[in-house]
């Protein structure tokens, strides 16, 4: 048994020697002229080659199954009795080498789950009865506990918060880019982040429970779902396998001729078959490498041409997943000027719209800003230049009698509308200019979207943790014809499962830790090559530059490749049909059957190889 167990988890090099073998063997004959030394080899090979196989058959056999490794064992001998030690070693190796690639394309890491783990809190800072604070491990704290949350620390489980304020980055639950502020009553969540402030908090979900938990839960559901998948090439040969050892046998005992019902036997060897599909399959993931496309494995070529929903997240997919300066109305002065102005103030203040601000603007000299004063929910009063200055919302404005004019009411409303963070800039008490300030749109989506729609795909559809309004808004932008806001994680999971109940092919696209369970649960689930290591570890593939344009690419691309396996499936077939027609009408025999064996084994692979010119 131990044996047994360590051939077959060395078999990956018993592949390698086979192959080296058929090579020395082929050197000898060719280069030496050795004939013994040629056919040694290959009787070497043959056998070497063989075992794996032969146990896998047999093992098979146990449980009443009759798998291709049978019929290939079974060709393998029949060949060695026959003397054709050539065919007996190549077929071994080509059904061993064909087993190498299918298992390298589709394996599935199973890190995601690890990186997830790791990213869970592990410690928490406890406030005990008598007002101390004691930092403990994470499974001792319990629902009800009062717990410290300092700046730039996790939080360690989902609760609400009782004193303090501050800003929380929850863009691994919910994936939003945008800093979201937290006052007493607030609700946050496991595995976030407390970007500045302090907070205390009453624990309401502990361990597994928490949000975070559940995206580590819903990962393994679905990846465990995906890994029961039986490979394609058994699904045939369950098939195709009884029907050639059929064949054989009653020609055997119909002709009382053992090397007829052997040579039978030799030709339906799937040669072609083994090797079509996985080439195939190697081509169109490395033509999809070349174009920045990572595709994990053949059994996502099978699937994705046949989806029919794309399901979005937003923020760090359609969106580029950082807030940024979209725009900029200047109603009085210098646009320049003012610009220095608001961002001098701005440097003040580490609120995320005065960030961006900042980073729009990229000043290396500021003017000097004194008497600055931030007043809560509204913006920064500050005097520059002996002028007194205001940025920040509407509020601040109309507090400090700043005047509105209509046409600019008129504006501020049509910005709103359209999803846009604002900041007004009031210099001397006249409005000066206001930013509008949102995550913007990747470049290509919406003529991404149009082209996938052209393709066949029937719905597009946008899930995300932001609000509806926003939502409806990037969904209008983008042409998405379905948008969902205020999703957790759970829900977008959730979401997808009822798509697939309905009989939708339904592939994601996300890119953050949040995204995990909907990228595991979707028939494919595709990541942006800049999102969380645990997002490209889930998903099915890659778009590694994160560029959105490439979707089209990836999904014309698997479309070509799943073609072309059928193209090869079918050469493979129609070769094996076509030599047994030969052999029963006498027009095919052991030498030219081979020689039109190892043809179509050569086609199936020249066919395969197209799939790496660009179209």
């Amino acid at each position: 048994m131990k044996l047994q167990q360590w051939i077959m988890q060395h078999k990956n090099y018993w592949t390698a020697i086979t192959g080296t073998l058929i090579f020395l063997a082929r050197v000898a004959e060719l280069f030496f002229a050795s004939t013994l030394i040629s056919k040694t080899l290959l009787i070497i090979a043959s056998l070497i080659g063989v075992l794996p196989i032969f146990l896998q058959a047999y093992q098979a056999v146990k449980v009443k199954v009759i798998s291709i490794d049978l019929l290939v064992t079974i060709a393998v001998i029949g060949a060695f009795l026959t003397g054709e030690y050539s065919e007996s070693a190549i077929v071994t190796f080509l059904f061993l080498f064909g087993n190498f690639l299918e298992q390298k394309t589709l394996e599935k890491t199973r890190s995601a789950i690890h990186s997830l783990t790791k990213m869970a809190p592990k410690h928490a800072f406890k406030i005990n009865s008598g007002g101390t604070i004691e930092k403990v491990d994470i499974d001792e704290v319990d629902e009800e506990d009062q717990l410290l949350v300092k700046t730039g620390s996790q939080l360690p489980v989902d609760g609400v918060i009782y004193q303090g304020e501050g800003y929380v980055d929850e863009a691994s639950v919910t994936g939003e880019s945008k800093l979201s502020k937290k006052n007493v009553g607030d609700r946050v969540f496991a595995g976030t982040f407390l970007d500045n402030g302090s907070l205390k908090i009453r624990a309401e979900k502990v361990g597994e429970d928490t949000t975070f938990g559940k995206i580590i839960e819903l990962v393994e559901e679905a990846q465990d779902s995906k890994s029961s998948t039986e490979r394609f090439i058994d699904r045939f040969a369950k098939y195709y396998t009884p029907a050639v050892l059929l064949i054989a046998l009653i020609v055997g005992l119909l002709s009382q001729n053992i090397r007829l019902s052997i040579t039978i036997l030799v030709l339906g060897c799937p040669g072609a078959l083994v090797i079509g599909v996985p080439v195939s399959s190697v081509a169109g993931i490395g033509n999809g490498a070349k174009q920045g496309i990572l595709v994990k494995g053949g059994e996502v070529i099978d699937t994705f041409p046949k989806v029919d929903t794309f399901v979005f997240d937003k923020t760090g997919t359609l969106t580029s997943g950082k807030t940024s300066v979209a725009l900029v109305k200047n109603y009085r002065g210098d646009k320049n000027e003012n610009l220095q102005i608001a961002a001098s103030v701005e440097r003040e203040s580490d609120h995320p719209l005065a960030k961006a601000i900042l980073n729009y603007v990229k000043l290396t000299d500021y003017l000097p800003v004194t008497k600055t004063n931030v007043i809560k929910g509204q913006g920064i009063t500050a005097k520059v230049q002996e002028q007194k200055v205001f940025v920040g919302n509407q509020k601040l404005m109309i507090e400090n009698q700043v005047e509105i004019k209509p046409k600019i009411k008129q504006d501020i409303q049509a910005l709103k509308a359209k999803g846009y963070s604002l900041v007004i800039l009031a210099v001397a008490g006249q409005l000066v200019s206001v930013f509008g300030i949102k995550d913007q749109i990747r470049t290509a989506v919406k003529e991404t979207l149009a082209d996938l729609q052209k393709m066949g795909v029937a719905d597009l559809i946008m899930l995300t943790g932001d609000n509806q309004e926003t939502a409806e808004q990037i969904a209008k932008e983008a042409g998405i014809t379905q948008a969902h806001g205020g999703l957790l994680p759970e829900d977008k999971a959730e979401f997808i499962k009822k798509l697939q109940v309905k009989g939708k092919k339904v592939a994601f696209v996300g890119d953050g830790v949040n995204d995990s369970p909907s990228l595991a649960i979707s028939d494919i689930g595709i990541a942006m090559g800049s999102g969380t290591e645990v997002a490209i570890e889930t998903s099915d593939i890659v778009l590694v530059k994160s560029a959105f344009e490439k979707l089209v690419q990836a999904y014309d691309v698997t479309k070509r490749t799943a073609r072309n396996m059928r193209e090869n499936i079918f050469i493979s077939l129609i070769t094996v049909f076509l030599m047994f027609l030969g052999l029963i009408f006498g027009y095919i025999h052991m030498a030219s059957g081979m020689f039109i064996h190892e043809l179509s084994i050569l086609i199936v692979i020249f066919n395969g190889m197209r799939l790496l010119i660009n179209h």
